[in-house]
Protein backbone atom coordinates (compact mmCIF):
# COMPACT_ATOMS: atom_id res chain seq x y z
CA UNK A 1 0.00 0.00 0.00
CA UNK A 2 1.68 3.12 -1.37
CA UNK A 3 2.13 6.05 1.26
CA UNK A 4 4.32 9.27 0.85
CA UNK A 5 4.05 10.48 4.60
CA UNK A 6 7.12 10.04 4.80
CA UNK A 7 8.26 12.62 1.67
CA UNK A 8 6.09 15.18 3.62
CA UNK A 9 6.76 14.56 6.89
CA UNK A 10 6.74 18.19 8.81
CA UNK A 11 9.99 20.08 10.04
CA UNK A 12 10.75 19.79 13.03
CA UNK A 13 11.02 23.45 14.72
CA UNK A 14 12.00 21.48 18.60
CA UNK A 15 12.27 17.64 17.67
CA UNK A 16 13.47 16.75 21.31
CA UNK A 17 10.53 18.42 22.68
CA UNK A 18 8.19 16.70 20.60
CA UNK A 19 7.48 13.12 22.56
CA UNK A 20 8.04 15.06 25.95
CA UNK A 21 4.97 17.21 24.87
CA UNK A 22 3.10 14.52 23.46
CA UNK A 23 3.54 11.99 26.09
CA UNK A 24 2.50 15.27 28.56
CA UNK A 25 -0.99 15.04 26.37
CA UNK A 26 -1.22 11.69 27.59
CA UNK A 27 -0.62 12.10 30.96
CA UNK A 28 -3.02 15.03 31.09
CA UNK A 29 -5.88 12.65 29.47
CA UNK A 30 -4.84 10.36 32.59
CA UNK A 31 -4.71 12.61 35.24
CA UNK A 32 -7.89 14.24 33.75
CA UNK A 33 -10.05 11.10 33.33
CA UNK A 34 -8.82 9.88 37.55
CA UNK A 35 -9.90 12.94 39.42
CA UNK A 36 -13.71 11.77 39.23
CA UNK A 37 -13.22 8.14 41.46
CA UNK A 38 -11.31 9.59 44.22
CA UNK A 39 -13.19 12.45 45.04
CA UNK A 40 -16.85 11.02 44.60
CA UNK A 41 -17.58 10.98 48.02
CA UNK A 42 -15.77 14.79 48.45
CA UNK A 43 -18.63 16.08 45.84
CA UNK A 44 -21.54 13.92 47.65
CA UNK A 45 -21.30 15.39 50.57
CA UNK A 46 -19.60 19.44 49.22
CA UNK A 47 -22.80 19.69 46.94
CA UNK A 48 -25.30 18.03 48.81
CA UNK A 49 -26.32 15.28 46.30
CA UNK A 50 -26.12 11.42 46.75
CA UNK A 51 -23.42 9.06 45.92
CA UNK A 52 -25.21 7.37 43.23
CA UNK A 53 -25.72 11.42 41.66
CA UNK A 54 -22.00 12.53 42.33
CA UNK A 55 -20.93 9.14 39.95
CA UNK A 56 -21.98 11.00 37.39
CA UNK A 57 -18.89 13.50 37.81
CA UNK A 58 -16.75 10.30 36.67
CA UNK A 59 -19.40 8.83 34.14
CA UNK A 60 -19.82 12.40 32.40
CA UNK A 61 -16.10 12.45 31.37
CA UNK A 62 -15.32 8.90 29.86
CA UNK A 63 -18.86 9.22 28.01
CA UNK A 64 -18.09 12.84 26.41
CA UNK A 65 -14.94 10.89 25.62
CA UNK A 66 -16.26 7.76 24.45
CA UNK A 67 -18.75 10.33 21.87
CA UNK A 68 -15.74 12.74 21.23
CA UNK A 69 -12.74 10.63 20.47
CA UNK A 70 -13.60 9.02 17.02
CA UNK A 71 -14.70 12.42 16.07
CA UNK A 72 -11.60 13.99 16.81
CA UNK A 73 -9.62 11.48 15.45
CA UNK A 74 -11.65 11.50 12.10
CA UNK A 75 -11.05 15.48 11.87
CA UNK A 76 -7.05 14.74 13.16
CA UNK A 77 -6.53 12.61 9.90
CA UNK A 78 -7.05 15.51 7.62
CA UNK A 79 -4.98 18.58 7.04
CA UNK A 80 -6.02 20.39 10.31
CA UNK A 81 -4.63 17.94 12.89
CA UNK A 82 -2.73 20.57 15.56
CA UNK A 83 -5.85 22.86 14.93
CA UNK A 84 -8.14 20.32 16.40
CA UNK A 85 -5.37 19.10 19.16
CA UNK A 86 -5.41 23.14 20.08
CA UNK A 87 -9.22 23.11 20.54
CA UNK A 88 -9.53 19.86 22.53
CA UNK A 89 -7.10 20.96 25.02
CA UNK A 90 -8.87 24.87 25.00
CA UNK A 91 -12.48 23.14 25.67
CA UNK A 92 -10.18 20.73 28.58
CA UNK A 93 -9.23 24.16 29.71
CA UNK A 94 -11.98 25.81 29.75
CA UNK A 95 -14.04 22.58 31.76
CA UNK A 96 -11.16 22.58 34.25
CA UNK A 97 -12.14 26.08 35.17
CA UNK A 98 -15.83 25.66 35.20
CA UNK A 99 -15.18 22.82 37.66
CA UNK A 100 -12.66 24.65 39.77
CA UNK A 101 -15.32 27.21 40.88
CA UNK A 102 -17.39 26.44 43.53
CA UNK A 103 -20.92 26.92 41.61
CA UNK A 104 -22.41 24.14 42.44
CA UNK A 105 -23.58 20.81 40.82
CA UNK A 106 -24.61 21.13 37.30
CA UNK A 107 -22.08 23.41 36.62
CA UNK A 108 -19.40 20.79 37.71
CA UNK A 109 -20.67 18.17 36.05
CA UNK A 110 -20.86 20.19 32.65
CA UNK A 111 -16.85 21.28 33.16
CA UNK A 112 -16.11 17.49 33.66
CA UNK A 113 -17.82 17.04 30.77
CA UNK A 114 -16.32 19.05 28.82
CA UNK A 115 -13.14 17.72 30.14
CA UNK A 116 -14.11 14.36 28.68
CA UNK A 117 -13.44 15.69 25.17
CA UNK A 118 -9.50 15.69 26.28
CA UNK A 119 -9.79 11.82 26.05
CA UNK A 120 -9.50 12.44 22.41
CA UNK A 121 -6.38 13.84 22.04
CA UNK A 122 -3.79 10.37 22.79
CA UNK A 123 -4.81 8.82 19.31
CA UNK A 124 -3.93 12.57 17.60
CA UNK A 125 -0.59 12.38 19.78
CA UNK A 126 0.21 9.15 18.22
CA UNK A 127 -0.72 9.90 14.80
CA UNK A 128 1.46 13.17 14.83
CA UNK A 129 4.53 11.09 16.39
CA UNK A 130 3.95 8.48 13.35
CA UNK A 131 4.17 11.76 10.64
CA UNK A 132 6.76 13.49 12.28
CA UNK A 133 9.55 11.06 13.80
CA UNK A 134 11.92 8.89 12.08
CA UNK A 135 10.59 5.42 12.24
CA UNK A 136 13.13 4.66 14.95
CA UNK A 137 12.06 7.67 17.46
CA UNK A 138 8.31 6.62 15.87
CA UNK A 139 8.44 3.24 16.92
CA UNK A 140 9.19 3.86 21.28
CA UNK A 141 7.20 7.02 20.72
CA UNK A 142 3.74 5.17 19.71
CA UNK A 143 4.11 2.68 22.31
CA UNK A 144 4.86 4.91 25.04
CA UNK A 145 2.03 6.84 24.51
CA UNK A 146 -0.12 3.77 24.46
CA UNK A 147 1.01 3.45 27.90
CA UNK A 148 0.10 6.88 29.27
CA UNK A 149 -3.37 6.52 29.70
CA UNK A 150 -3.06 3.29 32.07
CA UNK A 151 -0.21 4.46 33.73
CA UNK A 152 -1.54 7.75 34.63
CA UNK A 153 -4.22 6.22 36.35
CA UNK A 154 -1.04 5.38 38.81
CA UNK A 155 -0.01 9.19 38.83
CA UNK A 156 -4.02 11.03 38.67
CA UNK A 157 -5.15 8.98 42.22
CA UNK A 158 -2.19 10.35 44.47
CA UNK A 159 -2.40 13.53 43.25
CA UNK A 160 -6.15 14.01 42.85
CA UNK A 161 -5.76 11.79 47.07
CA UNK A 162 -3.22 15.00 48.16
CA UNK A 163 -5.49 17.61 46.72
CA UNK A 164 -8.61 16.47 48.14
CA UNK A 165 -7.21 15.27 51.81
CA UNK A 166 -5.24 18.42 52.09
CA UNK A 167 -6.42 21.63 50.12
CA UNK A 168 -9.75 20.62 49.49
CA UNK A 169 -11.82 19.52 46.48
CA UNK A 170 -11.51 22.05 44.12
CA UNK A 171 -7.79 22.14 43.91
CA UNK A 172 -7.42 18.78 42.02
CA UNK A 173 -9.43 21.17 38.78
CA UNK A 174 -6.83 24.17 39.55
CA UNK A 175 -4.55 21.61 38.96
CA UNK A 176 -5.85 19.97 35.33
CA UNK A 177 -6.39 23.91 34.65
CA UNK A 178 -2.97 24.70 35.12
CA UNK A 179 -1.93 21.62 33.30
CA UNK A 180 -4.05 22.15 30.49
CA UNK A 181 -2.62 25.43 29.72
CA UNK A 182 0.94 24.64 29.78
CA UNK A 183 -0.23 21.52 27.19
CA UNK A 184 -1.80 24.42 25.18
CA UNK A 185 1.60 26.25 25.51
CA UNK A 186 3.65 23.73 24.70
CA UNK A 187 1.62 22.57 21.88
CA UNK A 188 1.43 25.38 19.85
CA UNK A 189 5.10 26.06 19.88
CA UNK A 190 6.20 22.50 19.71
CA UNK A 191 4.04 20.02 17.40
CA UNK A 192 3.75 20.98 13.84
CA UNK A 193 1.19 20.47 11.14
CA UNK A 194 0.65 17.39 9.66
CA UNK A 195 1.48 16.68 6.31
CA UNK A 196 -0.20 18.07 3.23
CA UNK A 197 -3.22 15.23 2.88
CA UNK A 198 -6.70 16.08 1.40
CA UNK A 199 -9.47 17.02 3.55
CA UNK A 200 -12.22 14.33 4.57
CA UNK A 201 -15.97 15.08 4.88
CA UNK A 202 -16.72 14.49 8.34
CA UNK A 203 -19.65 11.28 8.93
CA UNK A 204 -22.40 13.37 10.11
CA UNK A 205 -24.96 10.22 9.94
CA UNK A 206 -21.87 7.74 11.34
CA UNK A 207 -20.83 10.25 14.04
CA UNK A 208 -24.44 10.98 15.21
CA UNK A 209 -24.86 7.04 15.06
CA UNK A 210 -21.85 5.95 17.08
CA UNK A 211 -22.20 8.95 19.65
CA UNK A 212 -25.84 7.79 20.30
CA UNK A 213 -25.05 3.93 20.59
CA UNK A 214 -21.91 4.54 22.65
CA UNK A 215 -24.08 7.28 25.28
CA UNK A 216 -26.79 4.43 25.25
CA UNK A 217 -24.45 1.53 26.55
CA UNK A 218 -22.16 3.77 28.97
CA UNK A 219 -25.50 4.69 30.48
CA UNK A 220 -26.64 0.99 30.71
CA UNK A 221 -23.03 0.39 32.29
CA UNK A 222 -23.13 3.06 34.89
CA UNK A 223 -26.65 3.22 36.18
CA UNK A 224 -27.04 -0.50 35.84
CA UNK A 225 -26.32 -1.00 39.74
CA UNK A 226 -28.98 2.12 40.02
CA UNK A 227 -32.06 1.64 37.76
CA UNK A 228 -31.44 -2.76 38.67
CA UNK A 229 -29.86 -4.80 35.87
CA UNK A 230 -33.27 -6.83 34.84
CA UNK A 231 -35.44 -3.29 35.09
CA UNK A 232 -37.16 -2.43 32.00
CA UNK A 233 -35.51 1.13 31.95
CA UNK A 234 -32.11 -0.17 31.27
CA UNK A 235 -33.11 -2.94 28.97
CA UNK A 236 -34.71 -0.47 27.20
CA UNK A 237 -31.41 1.84 27.07
CA UNK A 238 -29.33 -1.38 26.18
CA UNK A 239 -32.02 -2.47 23.45
CA UNK A 240 -31.01 1.39 21.96
CA UNK A 241 -27.41 0.78 22.27
CA UNK A 242 -27.55 -2.64 20.05
CA UNK A 243 -29.66 -1.15 17.62
CA UNK A 244 -27.56 2.54 17.19
CA UNK A 245 -24.30 0.32 17.11
CA UNK A 246 -25.64 -1.87 14.44
CA UNK A 247 -26.66 0.55 12.62
CA UNK A 248 -23.31 2.46 12.31
CA UNK A 249 -21.49 -0.40 11.36
CA UNK A 250 -23.78 -1.01 8.72
CA UNK A 251 -24.00 2.70 7.67
CA UNK A 252 -19.80 2.21 7.92
CA UNK A 253 -19.49 -0.77 6.01
CA UNK A 254 -21.87 1.61 2.86
CA UNK A 255 -20.52 5.09 3.34
CA UNK A 256 -17.68 6.77 1.09
CA UNK A 257 -15.47 8.42 4.25
CA UNK A 258 -17.17 6.51 7.17
CA UNK A 259 -15.78 7.83 10.69
CA UNK A 260 -14.38 4.42 10.67
CA UNK A 261 -13.67 2.24 7.97
CA UNK A 262 -15.11 -1.06 9.62
CA UNK A 263 -12.95 -2.96 6.94
CA UNK A 264 -9.70 -1.90 8.64
CA UNK A 265 -10.60 -3.15 11.87
CA UNK A 266 -11.42 -6.74 10.48
CA UNK A 267 -7.89 -6.69 9.43
CA UNK A 268 -6.15 -9.64 11.73
CA UNK A 269 -3.39 -7.12 13.25
CA UNK A 270 -6.21 -4.53 14.16
CA UNK A 271 -8.46 -7.07 15.11
CA UNK A 272 -6.71 -8.69 17.85
CA UNK A 273 -5.60 -5.55 19.47
CA UNK A 274 -9.36 -4.19 19.56
CA UNK A 275 -10.61 -7.45 21.28
CA UNK A 276 -7.49 -7.89 23.86
CA UNK A 277 -7.86 -3.77 24.56
CA UNK A 278 -11.27 -4.43 25.35
CA UNK A 279 -11.49 -7.78 27.10
CA UNK A 280 -8.04 -6.66 28.78
CA UNK A 281 -9.50 -3.10 29.79
CA UNK A 282 -12.64 -5.41 31.78
CA UNK A 283 -9.89 -7.25 34.03
CA UNK A 284 -7.60 -4.28 34.47
CA UNK A 285 -10.23 -2.35 35.47
CA UNK A 286 -12.00 -4.80 37.64
CA UNK A 287 -8.98 -5.13 39.46
CA UNK A 288 -8.39 -1.45 39.86
CA UNK A 289 -12.12 -0.76 41.30
CA UNK A 290 -12.11 -3.34 43.73
CA UNK A 291 -8.32 -2.59 44.98
CA UNK A 292 -9.29 0.82 45.58
CA UNK A 293 -12.42 0.55 47.19
CA UNK A 294 -10.89 -2.94 49.51
CA UNK A 295 -8.04 -0.94 50.61
CA UNK A 296 -10.70 1.95 51.83
CA UNK A 297 -12.87 -0.35 53.47
CA UNK A 298 -12.70 -0.13 57.52
CA UNK A 299 -10.95 -2.88 59.56
CA UNK A 300 -14.56 -2.98 61.41
CA UNK A 301 -16.09 -4.91 58.30
CA UNK A 302 -13.15 -8.12 58.98
CA UNK A 303 -11.63 -7.49 56.02
CA UNK A 304 -9.54 -4.34 54.32
CA UNK A 305 -7.18 -1.49 55.92
CA UNK A 306 -9.38 1.68 56.10
CA UNK A 307 -6.69 3.33 54.26
CA UNK A 308 -6.62 7.12 52.84
CA UNK A 309 -7.25 7.90 49.51
CA UNK A 310 -3.81 9.32 49.44
CA UNK A 311 -2.25 5.84 50.56
CA UNK A 312 -5.35 4.11 48.36
CA UNK A 313 -3.45 6.15 45.48
CA UNK A 314 -0.04 5.57 46.21
CA UNK A 315 -0.32 1.44 45.82
CA UNK A 316 -1.28 2.62 42.42
CA UNK A 317 1.90 3.83 41.27
CA UNK A 318 3.50 0.99 41.58
CA UNK A 319 0.99 -0.43 38.74
CA UNK A 320 2.30 3.18 36.69
CA UNK A 321 5.96 2.47 37.15
CA UNK A 322 5.88 -1.22 36.29
CA UNK A 323 3.50 -0.78 32.99
CA UNK A 324 6.37 1.97 31.87
CA UNK A 325 9.58 0.04 32.66
CA UNK A 326 8.15 -2.96 30.94
CA UNK A 327 6.88 -1.03 28.15
CA UNK A 328 10.57 0.00 27.39
CA UNK A 329 11.42 -3.48 28.42
CA UNK A 330 9.42 -4.93 25.31
CA UNK A 331 10.94 -2.19 22.80
CA UNK A 332 14.01 -3.26 23.62
CA UNK A 333 13.89 -6.81 23.08
CA UNK A 334 12.91 -5.76 19.18
CA UNK A 335 12.09 -9.11 16.72
CA UNK A 336 12.11 -11.23 19.84
CA UNK A 337 8.66 -9.18 20.66
CA UNK A 338 6.25 -10.76 18.60
CA UNK A 339 2.56 -10.88 19.50
CA UNK A 340 2.43 -14.46 19.73
CA UNK A 341 4.85 -14.12 22.56
CA UNK A 342 3.96 -11.00 23.82
CA UNK A 343 -0.16 -10.85 23.99
CA UNK A 344 -0.14 -14.46 26.21
CA UNK A 345 2.86 -13.01 28.34
CA UNK A 346 0.80 -9.37 29.08
CA UNK A 347 -2.40 -12.20 30.13
CA UNK A 348 -0.05 -14.23 31.67
CA UNK A 349 0.89 -11.90 34.11
CA UNK A 350 -2.32 -9.84 34.53
CA UNK A 351 -3.75 -13.20 35.45
CA UNK A 352 -1.12 -13.67 37.93
CA UNK A 353 -2.18 -10.35 39.94
CA UNK A 354 -5.93 -11.30 40.09
CA UNK A 355 -4.85 -14.84 41.52
CA UNK A 356 -2.61 -12.80 43.98
CA UNK A 357 -5.69 -10.59 45.38
CA UNK A 358 -7.08 -13.89 45.58
CA UNK A 359 -4.64 -15.82 47.62
CA UNK A 360 -2.83 -12.56 49.36
CA UNK A 361 -4.59 -9.50 50.27
CA UNK A 362 -4.01 -9.36 53.72
CA UNK A 363 -1.38 -6.79 53.69
CA UNK A 364 -0.35 -3.43 51.87
CA UNK A 365 2.56 -4.52 50.63
CA UNK A 366 0.77 -7.49 49.38
CA UNK A 367 -1.66 -5.04 47.24
CA UNK A 368 1.36 -3.36 46.31
CA UNK A 369 3.85 -5.97 44.80
CA UNK A 370 0.17 -6.94 43.06
CA UNK A 371 -0.25 -4.01 41.48
CA UNK A 372 2.98 -4.09 40.31
CA UNK A 373 2.27 -7.51 38.63
CA UNK A 374 -0.45 -6.07 37.08
CA UNK A 375 1.71 -3.17 35.44
CA UNK A 376 3.55 -5.33 34.03
CA UNK A 377 0.79 -7.10 32.37
CA UNK A 378 -0.74 -3.94 31.08
CA UNK A 379 3.13 -2.84 29.92
CA UNK A 380 3.61 -5.35 27.74
CA UNK A 381 0.31 -6.10 26.28
CA UNK A 382 0.23 -2.23 25.36
CA UNK A 383 3.48 -2.02 24.29
CA UNK A 384 2.42 -4.52 21.94
CA UNK A 385 -1.50 -3.38 20.61
CA UNK A 386 -0.21 0.06 19.09
CA UNK A 387 2.00 -1.41 16.59
CA UNK A 388 -0.30 -3.87 15.01
CA UNK A 389 -2.84 -0.84 14.82
CA UNK A 390 -0.94 1.44 13.07
CA UNK A 391 1.30 -1.51 11.04
CA UNK A 392 -2.17 -2.64 9.70
CA UNK A 393 -3.63 0.70 8.68
CA UNK A 394 -2.44 3.37 6.15
CA UNK A 395 -1.14 6.73 7.71
CA UNK A 396 -3.80 8.88 6.55
CA UNK A 397 -6.17 6.55 8.94
CA UNK A 398 -3.72 6.04 11.92
CA UNK A 399 -5.92 8.61 13.80
CA UNK A 400 -9.56 7.18 13.12
CA UNK A 401 -7.95 3.96 13.53
CA UNK A 402 -6.39 4.73 17.09
CA UNK A 403 -9.44 6.57 17.95
CA UNK A 404 -11.77 3.87 17.65
CA UNK A 405 -8.86 1.45 19.99
CA UNK A 406 -9.32 4.30 22.32
CA UNK A 407 -13.17 3.66 22.20
CA UNK A 408 -13.37 0.12 22.56
CA UNK A 409 -10.67 0.86 25.66
CA UNK A 410 -13.14 2.87 27.35
CA UNK A 411 -16.25 0.20 26.68
CA UNK A 412 -13.70 -2.09 28.74
CA UNK A 413 -13.09 0.24 31.38
CA UNK A 414 -16.23 1.04 32.02
CA UNK A 415 -17.62 -2.69 31.86
CA UNK A 416 -15.14 -3.61 34.56
CA UNK A 417 -15.84 -1.33 36.81
CA UNK A 418 -19.69 -1.60 36.55
CA UNK A 419 -18.84 -5.77 36.86
CA UNK A 420 -17.17 -5.06 40.42
CA UNK A 421 -20.33 -3.09 41.61
CA UNK A 422 -22.70 -5.55 40.42
CA UNK A 423 -20.62 -8.64 42.08
CA UNK A 424 -20.15 -6.56 45.06
CA UNK A 425 -23.49 -5.58 45.29
CA UNK A 426 -25.23 -8.51 45.06
CA UNK A 427 -22.80 -9.40 47.55
CA UNK A 428 -23.98 -6.77 50.38
CA UNK A 429 -26.78 -7.83 52.73
CA UNK A 430 -29.54 -6.46 52.62
CA UNK A 431 -29.70 -3.06 55.00
CA UNK A 432 -25.69 -3.58 55.15
CA UNK A 433 -23.49 -1.17 54.02
CA UNK A 434 -20.53 -3.10 52.90
CA UNK A 435 -20.07 -6.54 50.95
CA UNK A 436 -19.15 -9.32 52.23
CA UNK A 437 -15.18 -10.75 51.83
CA UNK A 438 -16.33 -13.39 49.61
CA UNK A 439 -18.00 -11.17 47.45
CA UNK A 440 -14.03 -9.68 46.46
CA UNK A 441 -13.08 -13.37 46.24
CA UNK A 442 -15.87 -13.66 43.66
CA UNK A 443 -15.45 -10.63 41.83
CA UNK A 444 -11.65 -11.61 41.43
CA UNK A 445 -12.77 -14.48 39.68
CA UNK A 446 -14.50 -12.81 37.29
CA UNK A 447 -11.62 -10.73 36.49
CA UNK A 448 -9.29 -14.14 35.95
CA UNK A 449 -12.13 -14.92 33.63
CA UNK A 450 -11.74 -11.81 31.36
CA UNK A 451 -7.49 -12.55 31.26
CA UNK A 452 -8.06 -16.14 30.68
CA UNK A 453 -10.49 -15.03 27.47
CA UNK A 454 -8.06 -11.90 26.48
CA UNK A 455 -5.21 -14.74 26.49
CA UNK A 456 -7.43 -17.76 24.34
CA UNK A 457 -8.54 -14.47 21.79
CA UNK A 458 -4.34 -13.37 22.02
CA UNK A 459 -3.44 -17.13 21.17
CA UNK A 460 -5.90 -17.99 18.48
CA UNK A 461 -5.58 -14.90 16.51
CA UNK A 462 -2.10 -14.87 16.35
CA UNK A 463 -1.25 -18.45 16.02
CA UNK A 464 -1.15 -18.18 12.02
CA UNK A 465 2.13 -16.52 12.20
CA UNK A 466 3.56 -12.62 13.15
CA UNK A 467 7.14 -14.22 13.46
CA UNK A 468 8.64 -10.40 13.37
CA UNK A 469 8.92 -7.91 15.60
CA UNK A 470 5.34 -6.14 16.14
CA UNK A 471 7.46 -2.79 17.87
CA UNK A 472 8.48 -2.56 14.14
CA UNK A 473 5.32 -0.99 13.81
CA UNK A 474 5.34 2.89 13.75
CA UNK A 475 7.08 3.48 10.06
CA UNK A 476 5.72 6.06 8.32
CA UNK A 477 5.08 3.28 5.27
CA UNK A 478 1.82 0.87 6.53
CA UNK A 479 3.07 -1.51 3.66
CA UNK A 480 6.45 -1.96 4.98
CA UNK A 481 5.12 -2.94 8.33
CA UNK A 482 2.21 -4.90 7.67
CA UNK A 483 5.19 -7.46 5.84
CA UNK A 484 6.70 -7.20 9.30
CA UNK A 485 3.61 -6.76 11.76
CA UNK A 486 0.66 -8.52 10.40
CA UNK A 487 0.26 -12.09 10.94
CA UNK A 488 -1.27 -12.36 7.66
CA UNK A 489 -1.09 -10.20 4.14
CA UNK A 490 -4.08 -8.39 4.00
CA UNK A 491 -6.75 -8.78 1.47
CA UNK A 492 -8.29 -4.87 1.86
Amino acid sequence: MPDDSAASAPTLRHPRALVPVLVSLGMLVAVVSSLGAPLIPTIAAEDHVSLSTAQWALTVTMLVGAIATPVMGRLGDGPHRKRVILAGLAVVLAGSLLAALPLGFVCLLVGRALQGVGMGLVPLAIATARDALPSQKARSAVATLSLTTAAGIGLGYPITGLFAQYLGMYAGFWFAAATAAAALTATVIVVPAPPSRPTTAMDVPGALLLAGGMAALLVALAEGERWGWGSARLLAVAAAAVVLLAGWVLHSLRATHPLVRIRLVKDRGVLVANLTTMVGGVGTYLLISLVTRYVQTPESAGYGFGASIVVTGLLLVPFSAASLVTGRLVRMMGRAATPARMLPLGCVLSLGALVCFLLARSSLWGIGAMMALAGLGVGVTFAVTPGLIVGGVPAEETGSAMSFNQVVKYIGYSTGSALSAVILQASTAPGAALPTNGGYRDAGLAGCAAFVITGILAVALTRAGARSSVVAAGQGTPAAASDQVRPEPSRR
